[in-house]
């Protein structure tokens, strides 16, 4: 980690006027949450197809028997914010940082302390009703299912979970097949056209439409500043690259501002 990088990166998030941080799967892994992409991720070991929407809508009942499985995977082990995510929310509480929006689904950020979070893809701690819309806290919905589901993996008749209006619940977040949600892609475009300094931080910045951000931040002239393990396509334009653990990197930035 090049400590004159940082400093250099912390004197230009000092002068700015809007920071605005990007997260991706990389902030998350270190709480013990399994990436989705890359050579261990979640996509190598599960269908994709599994979770796409025409799934729900031809097969609810092994649509939700599935993704009661990878939840059990996705969440053992009671994940809790990590450095990372303490880092930014330290910074937001300090003024430093104006808001993260992020791909992750974890709610991590929350927890850690973040108020202002864009959720790209969505939460995985709330379910919504199919039909109707309404939504409801996803743990006790996923704690019915389970126990509704016949002991031989086979659906009863009172599964998949349905809201009181009968629709199917799902989870809410993005399902393959799915566009973004347009008030959260609408906002995280604004917010980084109008960031000073764009902080691309544990994304690998190849799946779109995250992966437009920090272009429509350069080309409105925002410092750009990429901290990932790997090399990313933006790194090319931006004035930082620090390819070191997220969990170092962001604390010795905070711990600057």
């Amino acid at each position: 980690m090049d400590e004159t990088d940082i400093d250099a990166l912390a004197d230009a998030v000092r002068a700015a006027d809007t920071t605005v941080a990007l997260t991706g799967a990389g902030v998350s892994t270190a709480s013990g949450i399994p990436s989705f992409r890359g050579e261990d991720g979640i996509w190598n070991e599960w269908d994709p197809n599994a979770f796409h929407r025409r799934r729900l809508d031809a097969d609810p009942a092994g649509f939700w028997r599935d993704r009661l499985d990878l939840r059990a995977e996705l969440t053992s082990g009671d994940p809790e914010p990590n450095a990372a995510h303490d880092a930014l929310a330290a910074m937001e509480t300090g003024g430093a940082l104006d808001a993260v929006v992020t791909q992750n689904v974890d709610g991590l950020h929350a927890d850690a302390g973040s108020d202002r979070v864009v959720e790209l893809h969505g939460t995985n701690r709330r379910v919504r009703c199919d039909d109707c819309g309404a939504t409801e806290p996803a743990g006790p919905v996923f704690e019915r299912a389970a126990e509704r589901m016949g002991d031989d993996g086979a659906p009863s008749t009172e599964f998949p979970p349905r809201c009181d209006c009968g629709g199917v619940y799902r989870p809410d977040v993005v399902l393959f097949g799915e566009s973004l949600p347009e008030t959260a892609i609408s906002e995280a475009q604004r917010l980084a056209r109008e960031s000073d300094v764009f902080l691309a931080a544990g994304s690998s910045l190849s799946v779109r439409p995250a992966a437009l951000l920090p272009r429509i931040a350069v080309d409105a002239d925002a410092t750009l500043a990429v901290v990932n393990f790997d090399a990313t396509p933006r790194d090319d334009a931006a004035e930082y690259v620090v390819r070191a653990d997220v969990t170092r990197v962001l604390p010795s930035l905070a711990g600057r501002l």
